[in-house]
């Protein structure tokens, strides 16, 4: 049996991932500089699938407009936004009495895992088949959870005290299954007691009524990496899986015939270097980068860990980037440093010390740092939906088309609202809301000063 149509659900308004969900559909998100759904056609496309019914919504334009010029797309709006479920039933008007593959859009996964599930549910007689992971230091009560046993799904669990695996979804299903989905309950019903579910119809409700008739629904556990994008931290958890995924299968050298590198470079990493581009003289490449179309690495800069650098590029006069993502139209000047995620069209002046995901068209100014380590070495704590979180990390999450002034501050795990501006000297402690300018009150002091202060 073969599977060669996908829906890819792609309408949520991703609330969860401030303060990229006041301009972005998370679907559209840039991972390793290409948006996350168009990785995921390109991947099923790769596996064989031809037919491709797209669910948007909120921000349906951004998904049209990552999903150009790829063949085989159908596009259904979803007019409210009421769950999953009734996203699939929408789709499955375009779909003919055939198995189907269901993924939700904002996911980032390595292609072995979709290979892995289509080719599991294909040799089994089970109507339907989840993509299952191991939990590993995730939380439970942070996901929508399953119980497995051998290779079968025993129970679907919403947000509970303890669990093993997550339901990643992806989903494949017989089209006998699709009645489940019309029966869909509208919430997760296995909860904590004292559990809060909202009332929204997730696909995993209708996998719930299919086991309490004891219809057979298949576990795939993943084989190599995956991140669902539902909040902010989880955009540079994408970019670098993926970024070292990407390196991963890099075997050879791959320099475009009209770019250039100096002899003066000191290379030791694999490159791939676009049409274009150039590493110039007293450049340090210590590390595997992939470097787009006309961008240009020069005057000593340096590059560590992997890196991966868009279309039109510069970095110049001995910066230093490690284990970032760098979107294209983009610069890193004099002695700045940067590691973590850029959209596209960031500039960062001389003698940063960034480490953040920065959105889109965002001016970061001289001297503006990061605070990657708080005093008492604990986890920041970062407000998600009312919810406090502690997210392991050293960096702070800048929205779309912001500036910073000279000299400004941010503390670790500070979120900068987009059309925002943080002045010069401002300390960041807590989060910035959009379109709101924040500046430093100055109280000085004024004394008499001159020659007669040294004796004169």
């Amino acid at each position: 049996m073969t599977v060669k149509t996908a829906i890819i659900l792609a309408a949520g308004e991703g609330t969860k991932i401030v303060p990229y969900q006041e301009t972005r559909q998370k679907a559209a998100l840039p991972v390793a500089n290409v948006p996350a759904v168009r990785r995921l056609a390109a991947d099923l496309q790769a596996l064989g699938f031809s037919r491709f019914v797209v669910v948007v919504g909120h921000r349906k334009e951004q998904v049209r407009h990552a999903l150009a010029g790829v063949e085989g797309v159908v596009f259904v709006e979803q007019p409210r936004l009421e769950g999953t479920a009734p996203a699939v039933l929408l789709a499955l008007h375009y779909v003919e009495d055939e198995p189907y593959l269901v993924v939700y859009g904002d996911i980032v996964l390595a292609r072995e895992n979709l290979q892995q599930l289509i080719e599991r549910f294909g040799s089994t007689g089970a109507e339907a088949a989840a993509l299952v992971q191991p939990l590993e230091r995730e939380r439970s009560l942070d996901w929508i959870c399953a119980r497995v046993s051998e290779d079968r799904l025993q129970r679907v669990m919403g947000h509970p005290r303890r669990g093993e695996h997550r339901l990643c979804g992806v989903y494949a299903f017989r089209s006998s299954a699709t009645d489940y989905l019309a029966r869909n309950p509208g919430v997760i019903r296995d909860v904590n007691v004292g559990g809060m579910p909202p009332m929204e119809a997730d696909v995993a409700a209708s996998l719930d009524v299919m086991l309490d008739e004891g219809r057979e629904v298949l576990a795939v556990p993943t084989v190599d990496f995956f991140v669902d994008m539902d909040k902010p931290w989880h955009i540079l958890h994408a970019n670098r899986r993926a970024s070292e995924y990407m390196f991963r299968h890099i075997e050879t050298d791959s320099i475009h015939p009209t770019a250039r590198v100096s002899e003066k470079a000191n290379i030791q990493g694999r490159i791939i270097l676009g049409e274009g581009s150039e590493i110039g003289d007293r450049v340090e490449i210590l590390g595997p980068v992939i470097v787009g179309k006309n961008s240009r690495i020069i005057r000593g800069a340096m590059v560590e860990h992997a890196v991966v650098i868009g279309d039109r590029c510069v970095l110049r006069d001995y910066c230093l980037v490690g284990g970032a993502v760098i979107g294209a139209h983009s610069a890193v000047g004099h002695a700045a440093e940067f590691s973590g995620v850029m959209f596209d069209r960031v500039i960062l002046a001389h003698y940063c010390e960034i480490s953040a995901v920065i959105g889109s068209a965002t001016d970061i100014g001289a001297a503006t740092v990061c605070g990657t380590i708080r005093f008492d070495d604990d986890a920041p704590t970062i407000d998600v939906k009312g919810r406090e979180e502690r997210p392991r990390l050293g960096c702070s999450f800048i929205g779309d088309y912001c500036r910073t002034g000279v000299g400004s501050m941010l503390m670790p795990g500070s979120r900068i609202g987009p059309y925002s501006c943080v002045g010069p000297g401002v300390v960041v402690y807590n989060d910035v809301p959009p379109r709101t300018m924040v500046l430093a009150k100055q109280e000085t002091i004024t004394k008499p000063w001159g020659p007669e202060k040294y004796g004169w």
